[in-house]
């Protein structure tokens, strides 16, 4: 049983490329507001949130399943392309993977738009289960920023 591995999905959304970009970068302050069982506090700690070298924590909801608090490193980002790369680096996932490096990439699809996410990790040991909730996490995230987005343009 491999202790590394990937996770992927793609999900085609209804709301602009560009919009939807714009509202994930500014989760900062969108996410602990618009969904607040999701995001207590998503709070800066390093550079400004949004370029490569940032550090953010987050503190989760009563809606996370998996972990109460994290601290992400952004590795990358690229406004033109839509697409950012993080990494958790402390945290209660840390417990179960000792690497998760999630990567976001938005592409416009007619008036919408598709969004892959990806995780790569490998696993504290071999006992402990694929990233599985995490994803679901992700795209429950994504369907609410789309719904968001649709009831404020």
């Amino acid at each position: 049983m491999a202790t590394r591995g990937k996770l992927e999905v793609d999900i085609e959304l209804k709301s602009n490329a560009d919009k939807f970009w714009q509202t994930i970068r500014d989760s900062t302050t969108i996410f602990p507001k618009a969904f607040p069982h999701d995001y207590k506090s998503i709070e800066i700690l390093e550079g400004d949130g949004k370029s490569a070298g940032s550090v953010r924590h987050i503190t989760y909801g009563e809606g996370s399943p998996l972990c109460k608090s994290s601290k992400e490193k952004i590795e990358a980002a690229d406004d033109a392309k839509k697409t950012v790369m993080y990494s958790v680096i402390e945290g209660d996932l840390i417990q179960y993977y000792k690497k998760f490096r999630g990567h976001i990439t938005v592409t416009a699809v007619g008036d919408g738009c598709e969004v892959k996410w990806t995780a790569e990790y490998e696993k504290t040991s071999q006992d402990v289960p694929d990233p599985v909730l995490v994803k679901e996490f992700a795209v429950k995230n994504f369907l609410e920023v789309d719904a968001y987005i649709q009831q404020n343009p």
